[in-house]
């Protein structure tokens, strides 16, 4: 119970201090003219202005309120090293135990640092916020956390903690652990496909002394360097960017004999791969309708630089007009064709045959050309099955279908074959879905034979109409029609011509998410998907390796024709692999090398200082002779809540109020008799 005195004045507080003010006048006159009575007449304006202040006695019933300890469990994936997961819930049991031991204190234990595939490092003071936030800091007693000692939350000052209490850190693991680790010193984000980029990395060693380390550096799962380096030493390695998108470089450290955990022997680098200028060469045979069809396409994607050529005038074409007075540039077949035909990615010949223009030569540079990794795209007329055709040249070794020398004109739906609709290309175009498909027919049609790449879309009588096919390390596409301009002048209805051309454009040039075969991991919140594309009717199971190494086996359900997958919940931060036994597959979730395993030797340094700031300390569990949990003493006030053996608590001594009573002074029977009581002694004192 605690007894005061509160205030409740009857009247302004502005003329109140008038009236004290007028009351200690008149109390100094009494005094300097040394009036009788001068004490009992100061003693009645005392209690007259006293009055006016409405004096009340209170009385406050309160009863005393626990203090609060937090003991902070670290439960983050490094955790999980050597014993370190056995000391903490050895420690956490006995600390548990020794504070339900203290009086008036409540205890509340909180698991912080769980892998959520979201929050980078281990944060064990945002828990410790979180579950003090309805405690008043007037109550708290401290905290004790349990860890490793790897915090990346730590406030840089005490004062950010919100609360005046000790914060103390027992440290799991060992001072003998060894670990290596790969750190990054310099690694680009961007890369132009076709050029290389350079990673510089050193080989950190804690608690070794080793002087090399074998290094293995992987792009997208292929082993690009393998060396041995000096330890603590700068190192840099060129990495060829292939192609567009993320290409991931590993750089792997051999493990450490002993070592803690080989988790961190590998750093990881997403480079995007982005594309200089597409360069496209666009030869049409003849002006014919469907030529500005494909200059438009390829004009209107901002990175292609198109260099197109129609032949408008052929050798021999011989009318006796002077050669200076033509208005026509010369075709440049050997400066095309010779010498720079490796710069481009994609040959197009349009409604081509041959009119002397090509010589023979120049045929087998584009067959090599092809066969090195280039690509060739033959948009057919009746040109094809002629005895010009460009069939009857060298190019007849790499084009996936022989004419038959017969052309079918008559209307017709194009349509989507078994295996176009499994191919990447030509799977799920708009309108495809029904039959006959939602586009315009076309009414020109070359008849091949001895197809031998992969007709993905047919004409009448499910003869092929667009046939892919690999030579080499190249791509050979062949268009069996000199229709497609049809769809794009909108006849019918017109048809998906832009998001046909392009596919096949892109598969030609090798982009990646055009590829028949294909196993990718893609991430969308917390579910990873794994997704197999495949010409095949069945497809191998899966295994995922997480950040962890812990591996799963997994079985893909079918889905759209050629595209087989499955989800799985990520919930570690890293690099995550898929293989099939042939085709690998990589994606990083988060930073490409998280906090949490850059440095997984335990240690006392990170939380020493917030722990001294606070009173508290930062002391390993394991001394060396087994783990040894100290004794908690509660301290009632102190700056220091440490010893050798012991580490403390700050007890406070909140309470909250139950009940107040309240007694006006001069209210009622009591307030009448002190002011008559007053004035009587005034009045007797005068009367002598």
């Amino acid at each position: 119970m605690n007894l005061g005195v509160a205030f409740a004045p009857l009247i302004a507080a502005p003329l109140l201090w008038a009236a004290v003010a007028a009351a200690c006048v008149l109390a100094l006159l009494l005094f300097a003219s040394r009036s009788r009575g001068a004490v009992v007449r100061a003693l009645a304006l005392a209690l007259i202005v006293l009055a006016l202040a409405n004096p009340s006695l209170t009385r406050e019933d309160r009863d005393p309120l626990s203090s609060v300890a937090v003991v902070v469990v670290d439960k983050s994936p490094s955790q999980s090293f050597g014993e370190r997961a056995r000391q903490a819930e050895d420690a956490r049991a006995a600390i548990v135990a020794r504070l339900g031991h203290i009086p008036g204190l409540d205890v509340r234990v909180v698991e912080a640092g769980q892998s959520d595939g979201e929050t980078d490092g281990t944060r064990l003071f945002a828990a410790l916020g979180s579950t003090l936030a309805d405690v008043p800091a007037d109550r708290i007693a401290g905290a004790i956390m349990i860890t490793d000692g790897r915090v990346h939350d730590v406030p840089a000052e005490a004062g950010a903690l919100g609360f005046a209490a000790p914060v103390h850190a027992l440290i799991t693991g060992s001072k003998k652990e060894r670990d290596r680790r790969v750190a990054l010193i310099a690694a680009p984000r961007f890369g132009i496909v076709g050029q290389s980029q350079t990673i510089t990395y050193r080989i950190e060693d804690q608690g070794a002394s080793e002087r090399g380390a074998e290094i293995t550096v992987r792009r997208d799962g292929d082993v690009v360097e393998t060396r041995t380096v000096p330890v603590g030493v700068p190192q840099r390695v060129d990495i060829p960017i292939p192609h567009g998108g993320a290409n991931i470089v590993e750089i792997e450290a051999s493990v450490l004999p002993g070592e803690l955990t080989a988790v961190n022997n590998r750093a990881v680098v997403s480079i995007d791969g982005v594309r200089d200028k597409l360069r496209v060469l666009l030869v049409s045979g003849e002006p014919n309708a469907g030529e500005r069809t494909w200059r438009n396409l390829l004009k209107s994607d901002a990175s292609v630089d198109l260099v197109h050529f129609t032949i408008l005038r052929p050798p021999e074409k011989q009318d006796g007009t002077p050669i200076n007075e033509l208005s026509l540039i010369a075709f440049p077949t050997r400066e095309l064709f010779q010498q720079k035909i490796g710069e481009f990615q994609l040959i197009i010949f349009d409604r081509y045959a041959r009119q002397g223009v090509l010589p023979m030569i120049y045929f087998d540079n584009i067959t090599r050309y092809v066969r090195d990794g280039g690509a060739v795209l033959v948009a057919a007329g009746p040109d094809y099955a002629s005895q010009t055709s460009i069939w009857r040249t060298p190019l007849d070794s790499i084009l996936p279908a022989e004419p038959s020398g017969n052309v079918t004109e008559r209307g017709f739906h194009a349509r989507i074959s078994e295996l176009g609709k499994r191919h990447p290309v030509t799977r799920d175009l708009d309108g495809s879905d029904s039959d006959p498909p939602h586009w315009s027919r076309w009414f020109r049609l070359v008849d091949t034979r001895n197809a031998t790449g992969t007709a993905v879309m047919q004409g009448p009588d499910k003869k092929p109409l667009l046939v892919l096919s690999r030579e080499g390390e190249g791509r050979v596409a062949l268009l069996l029609s000199d229709q497609l301009w049809l769809w794009a002048r909108g006849f019918e209805g017109g048809g998906p011509h832009l998001d046909l051309l392009r596919r096949l454009s892109h598969w030609l040039m090798k982009e990646p998410d055009l590829e028949e075969e294909a196993l990718r991991l893609t991430v969308t919140g917390h579910q990873l998907l794994v997704r197999r594309q495949t010409m095949a009717e069945e497809v191998s199971p899966v295994t995922l390796t997480s950040p962890m190494g812990a591996t799963r086996a997994l079985t893909l359900n079918p889905g759209k024709p050629g595209v087989w997958q499955t989800s799985v919940t990520a919930n570690e931060l890293g690099l995550w692999r898929a293989t099939d036994g042939k085709l690998n597959a990589l994606v990083n979730i988060g930073p490409a090398n998280p906090r949490e395993f850059a440095e997984v030797t335990s240690t006392t340094e990170v939380l020493a200082p917030i722990a001294a700031a606070t009173g508290g300390d930062a002391r390993r569990l394991d001394d060396g002779n087994g783990v040894s949990v100290p004794r908690i003493l509660a301290v009632r006030s102190g700056d220091t809540y440490t010893g050798d053996d012991w580490i403390g608590l700050k007890m406070r001594d909140a309470s909250v109020v139950r009940g107040i009573g309240v007694l006006p002074v001069f209210a009622g029977l009591l307030g009448l008799l002190l002011l008559l009581g007053s004035l009587a002694g005034t009045w007797a004192r005068e009367g002598r």
